[in-house]
């Protein structure tokens, strides 16, 4: 479905602001594709950390502060909002601490001062205000459709975000980031504006890029997207929504059910977290690919990851969220199986097969093709899962609280992210393993799907 044909659908607002809202997605997953994943986050541990095993764990380290201070404060900025009425103002303010920290990036260059430092405080500066800003977005889904429509925004919001993630990547490959051999780019050319393959300036711009591509892309939501009146001045909002919070806190009690699902949602987003942080580091470590491959791996994966958000609203609105969730869990658990089970020697965990010879071509050994393959399924399965967990929150909250609990959601999502992440790097550190750290996010898939079962999917 398309935005338009969503937004058609909508009884509270028109097509435009339905739209508007749909672009935030757009505008924010270039950090996540470009940034968080496919070329900024390898080229730091290929080429800024002192060996990949040691920037994997400080990138462990970085996410999981990130999360601290996201898990820490979402809760109260989300009552604090509630009380005072108007979100716009929240998501204007972590905009600007998302495209100042992105922005600073491209100052990270190999064997520069503090590069290691201006890497990280940059990278967790930018994701602060992403997942921030997505709080505040994330709460005016009820009031955009009906609610058995929220299935397919939540879905089309997910699906056109891929898309513009493949968009960012396809450009930032084709135009910014050079092979290190060749020194042309993905359409045969040497990188524009001077950008030097040899300090990878593409590479360092793809933070640049992404704050650039958020800061024209999120302004349709400012302006077409209706806003919540302003209720109360911002000492009066943080005074109730401080109150507010303690009381949901307290009534939390009454509901079990919400309870439930965050508690759920809690853990098994600590798994997808780990997933989409360490993919493309894992990938660099054991098959030393460079942000060339990489970046045609996350064409891939945004691909498949775009039919199954589509897909998956869809099937969200058709069966229910819930089983969405769990089946894509389940699926999701043996993939991540399947693919920590293949290195450059081996498939299945003890399966040889023949490693890369050199000039045989991208993917050219066994092992990179079934990663690939095991990838695009992965990516076809994230989707469903992030976009119905969104939708499901939606569906079982109370209306007059939305943002308080989707602050409360957010905590849900980040109180333990930290966790996973600084796991994998403690436990990549302590075992010298890349396979071994990463291999820790399979545990929160099971658990969370466990935990899952028992949710029931409508207001209570």
């Amino acid at each position: 479905m398309t935005a338009p044909d969503l937004a058609s659908e909508a009884t509270r607002h028109g097509r435009r602001a339905v739209g508007a809202w749909i672009m935030f997605d757009w505008a924010t997953q270039p950090h996540y594709t470009l940034v968080t994943t496919f070329v900024f986050a390898p080229y730091f541990v290929a080429h800024v950390a002192e060996s990949p095993v040691a920037g994997q764990a400080m990138w462990g380290y970085a996410t999981g502060a990130a999360g601290v201070a996201i898990a820490l404060l979402s809760p109260a900025l989300g009552a604090i909002a509630d009380a005072g009425g108007s979100r716009k103002p929240w998501i204007a303010a972590f905009s600007l601490l998302l495209v100042a920290g992105a922005a600073s990036l491209w100052f990270a260059a190999p064997g520069a001062e503090h590069a290691v430092a201006l890497a990280l405080v940059g990278f967790a500066i930018a994701t602060i205000g992403a997942e921030f800003a997505t709080v505040f977005t994330n709460s005016m889904m009820p009031d955009l459709v009906e609610e058995d429509r929220l299935g397919r925004l939540s879905g089309t919001g997910w699906a056109v975000g891929y898309i513009g993630g493949l968009v960012s990547l396809i450009a930032v490959l084709g135009f910014l980031v050079a092979s290190p051999d060749s020194g042309l780019t993905l359409f045969g050319i040497a990188p524009i504006l001077g950008l030097d393959p040899g300090s990878f300036a593409g590479d360092r711009a793809s933070g640049p890029f992404s704050a650039l591509w958020y800061a024209v892309f999120v302004l349709p939501l400012f302006l077409f997207t209706p806003d919540q009146p302003r209720r109360a001045d911002l000492a009066d909002a943080v005074r109730r929504g401080l109150a507010g919070l303690k009381a949901t806190l307290v009534a939390l009690k009454d509901h079990a059910n919400i309870g439930l699902y965050l508690l759920a949602h809690m853990i098994y987003a600590d798994g997808l977290v780990a997933l989409f942080a360490f993919g493309g580091i894992y990938a660099a470590g054991i098959f030393g690919w460079t942000s060339f491959e990489l970046g045609l791996f996350g064409i891939l994966l945004t691909i498949t990851a775009t039919i199954g958000a589509i897909v998956g609203g869809r099937l969200d609105d058709r069966i229910g969220a819930k089983p969405v969730i769990v089946g894509g869990l389940v699926l999701l658990t043996l993939a991540s199986i399947a693919i920590l089970s293949v290195d450059a020697g081996h498939i299945g965990f003890v399966f040889a097969v023949d490693p890369a010879q050199p000039d045989g071509g991208l993917f050219a050994s066994t092992g990179e093709r079934v990663y690939l393959a095991i990838g695009a399924a992965i990516g076809v399965l994230a989707g469903p899962v992030q976009s119905a967990s969104r939708s499901l929150m939606a569906r079982i909250v109370p209306r007059k609280n939305t943002t308080e609990f989707f602050g409360l959601y957010a905590l849900s999502g980040k109180l333990t992210s930290f966790a996973g992440p600084l796991a994998v790097g403690a436990v990549t550190a302590i075992s010298q393993s890349q396979r071994i750290g990463i291999s820790m996010l399979v545990l929160f898939f099971i658990v969370g799907a466990v935990l899952l079962v028992g949710v029931k999917p409508l207001r209570t």
